[in-house]
């Protein structure tokens, strides 16, 4: 009799003891659901439910995309080619890698990618979390492994603590670096442009800024929107052959498809911004946007599966004042907050 009430003793004893623990112990780790802002004139923004904003994860892909321990030697950050007063691109040609070596082609720049469908100029990413991997690993670029990568992350006296923050685990795998950078990539929103102040009878445009709007969305003129959506995100982010080339060197898009028919094309960028993202195109091959106009106007080569929206106008059609005119309004879709914006600086 007595073991047996010993026992039943020493039982609610443990009992008691777990539950202290489990009392005192630490709490599961909940991270908080990120506010996302859509300014006005701008669509819902679809967030993939497998990667949901929040604080923590935002500030850890933003202390990530900073951070050069993504690169080989420790030495180049994705800041480096994505810089925020230049638009989160880079103002040269071709962009660099850790060796100095170009790449092929100018770096994008990142702004409003949540809208997007495909990233590179070549879409060869579906996604933004594919798409904060493959410069990591890139040879002429970060030229890192991801072993490498996570290896490094986790022996870092902070990491672990800020995944487990972001993500309830310490244990830090490429999946969820990837899901931190396109977190925080998706935050960063640009839309306080002269043109949006406009909409909202916050600002008045001049009288060339209205003759530019109007050639923009002129069929047989400027005929823009038909590739960059007016009034939105300033672009449908489809790809297309603009005629930059008679025949091809980079094949563009059919470098991921394989089709002879998307020899050529690239994908069509946002306007937003268009002021700070010298050089243009995908190789950079206008320095100005007065370059890039002429080619719209004039240059451009009629190739086989040049776009259909551009194979039908006149070249030569716009005039000097013309041309003008459209950059007077191109330059209201500056949003100069957008480059001095805290929330997306480098972290303290």
């Amino acid at each position: 009799m007595k073991n047996t009430i010993f026992f039943f003793l020493n039982l609610l004893l443990t009992a008691a003891l777990v539950a202290c623990r489990k009392d005192t112990g630490p709490a599961e780790t909940t991270p908080t659901a990120y506010q996302l802002v859509i300014p006005a004139g701008l669509p819902p923004m679809p967030i993939p439910p497998d990667n949901p904003l929040t604080v923590e994860g935002v500030t850890l892909g933003r202390k990530l995309f900073y951070d050069p321990i993504l690169s080989g030697d420790n030495s180049m950050a994705c800041a480096d080619c994505h810089v925020q007063k230049d638009a989160f691109t880079d103002i040269r040609q071709f962009s660099r890698g850790i060796t100095g070596e170009e790449g092929a082609r100018n770096a994008m720049p990142l702004f409003n990618l949540g809208w997007q469908k495909k990233f590179f100029w070549d879409g060869r990413a579906k996604s933004l979390e594919q798409q904060a991997l493959r410069p990591i690993q890139d040879p002429i670029e970060m030229h890192e492994s991801l072993a490498n990568a996570v290896a490094e992350l986790q022996a870092h006296p902070e990491y672990p603590d800020l995944f487990e923050q972001a993500f309830a685990t310490e244990i830090i795998d490429t999946l969820l670096i990837a899901k931190a950078i396109a977190q925080f990539e998706r935050t960063m929103i640009s839309g306080n442009s002269k043109f949006d102040q406009w909409k909202q009878n916050k600002a008045s445009l001049t009288d060339a800024e209205q003759r530019g709007m109007s050639l923009f969305n002129n069929p047989e003129k400027g005929d823009c929107a038909h590739c960059h959506s007016f009034g939105s995100t300033f672009s449908d982010f489809e790809f297309r052959n603009t005629g930059l080339d008679s025949i091809p060197v980079d094949k563009g898009l059919a470098k991921v498809t394989g089709l002879p028919t998307d020899a050529g094309k690239f994908k069509t960028p946002s306007l937003r911004n268009i002021e700070y993202t010298a050089p243009y195109m995908h190789d950079g091959r206008f320095a100005t946007l007065e370059e890039s106009l002429e080619h719209y106007n004039a240059g451009f080569f009629y190739t086989a599966n040049l776009d259909a929206g551009l194979a039908h106008l006149q070249k030569g059609r716009l005039t000097q004042q013309d041309v003008s005119d459209l950059i007077a309004f191109l330059k209201t879709l500056s949003d100069p907050d957008f480059l001095s914006n805290s929330a997306f600086a480098k972290p303290e």
